[in-house]
């Protein structure tokens, strides 16, 4: 998975995100632009999921996406 992608097209993304963890707030998709550690910690926050959950969560979504 390249970041750097995700990063890139975080504004196209974020909606397909939304959809996929409703919980996130738009200041939440935000503030992580794109950025994996930062979307596992808002994750983390609105879920309280524990680390490594949230980041295999976030790890899984791209993947499956080919991003």
């Amino acid at each position: 998975m390249n970041w750097d992608i995700v990063e890139g097209n975080w504004k196209q993304l974020k909606g397909s995100v939304k959809e996929q963890w409703g919980k996130l707030t738009d200041d939440d998709l935000d503030e992580a632009a794109g950025q994996r550690d930062k979307l596992a910690g808002k994750l983390q926050e609105r879920y309280g999921w524990a680390k490594n959950d949230a980041e295999r969560q976030v790890d899984d979504y791209f993947r499956d996406r080919n991003l």
